[in-house]
């Protein structure tokens, strides 16, 4: 089990979930102005759903990514910028290179976690231009240990330097985490990290599991601000590690400092576990299509538990908001 840990800062993209991706030029300075005094290691800056993700499907953002790249990194000298890319969203041509050219350092390559070989070339790619790259496996409670631990190994021969297993549903227990974390670390030859969601309430939780089983990078959001439930409270977890005697390089009083800008400056609603972020982990389902479901349900008159329950039995992953509507359509049907 190492001592040091690098916390990774998805506020400004996890977060962009919350608000519909609608973040603004202001905030963006604002944030990542007081970020890069924390000692953090990396702040991701995007669409929720990552480069070239901004589409009528998932969400439309205000900003594009040249603009929300950019102005992040211009407020950046100590904290790595990093970005979340989900082949099929992003190409190589349109979107990785001129990201990388707009001062990206890191760049993670995510994939549903059965999926592995879509991130070959785009790893590869990253490699090659001599940032770091990461791999992340999406959904992760959806496959065993030994799967995981198979698709972990195809990111690293693609030239991952790092696997981020996400909680992208936040249903797992502290066991179940213990085990994949204990699996990976175990058996991959570059760091694991982890990534939780709170619908169960076990954000900081579940990263502490993590970090005890071996994982070096924990994810996390200032306040919680994230999809769903949101993730991991930033500024929790490093008062938590930092009474542990972990060492994380952060500035506690200013890393609060900026979890303050976030409370004043992006949280419309306060980020609580809601029912329905209860449900959606129960079923199994990625917390980012609760406003999906929340306005089909209403418009279908359907209860949206019913909607997320289906969408659990159904394995619907992201990338297939269009079941929402089916589902609702035969959830009316039997009214």
């Amino acid at each position: 089990m190492t001592n040091k840990i690098n916390l990774y800062d998805v506020t400004l993209r996890d977060g962009s979930h919350a608000i519909s991706h609608q973040l603004t030029i202001s905030q963006i300075e604002h944030y990542t102005k007081a970020i890069d005094q924390t000692g953090i290691y990396a702040v991701e800056v995007g669409h929720g759903n990552g480069l070239g993700a901004s589409s009528v499907l998932v969400g439309k953002s205000q900003l594009s990514d040249e603009v929300l790249l950019k102005t992040a990194k211009s407020n950046l000298e100590h904290t790595k910028l990093g970005i979340h890319v989900i082949p099929g969203f992003a190409t190589i041509k349109k979107d990785i290179e001129k990201a990388l050219s707009w001062g990206v350092d890191i760049v993670r390559v995510a994939s549903h976690c059965t999926e592995a070989d879509i991130t070959e070339r785009h790893l590869g790619y990253v490699r090659e231009k001599g940032k770091e790259a990461y791999g992340l496996l999406m959904m992760s409670h959806m496959a065993s240990p030994e799967t995981l631990l198979d698709e972990a190994i195809k990111m690293q021969t693609y030239g991952a330097e790092a696997i981020i297993i996400l909680d992208s549903a936040g249903s797992y227990l502290p066991d179940d985490v213990k085990e994949r974390i204990t699996l990976l670390s175990q058996n991959l030859n570059v760091p694991v990290g982890f990534h939780a969601h709170n619908n169960l309430g076990l954000g900081i939780s579940n990263s502490l599991v993590a970090i005890e089983a071996g994982a070096q990078i924990i994810d996390g959001a200032t306040k919680g601000f994230g999809a769903g439930a949101g993730n991991a409270q930033l500024e929790v977890l490093a008062a938590v590690l930092q009474k542990m005697n972990y060492k994380t390089n952060i500035d506690l009083y200013k890393l609060l400092d900026t979890a303050d800008i976030v409370e004043k400056d992006f949280i419309k609603e306060p980020i609580t576990i809601s029912s329905l972020s209860i449900v959606s982990a129960i079923a199994g389902v990625f917390s980012g299509f609760a406003k999906h479901v929340k306005r089909v349900a209403k418009e279908f008159n359907v209860d949206p538990r019913d909607i997320f329950m289906e969408l659990g039995r159904q394995k619907v992953v992201a990338g297939q908001e269009d079941t929402i509507i089916d589902i609702a359509l035969k959830l009316q049907k039997r009214i």
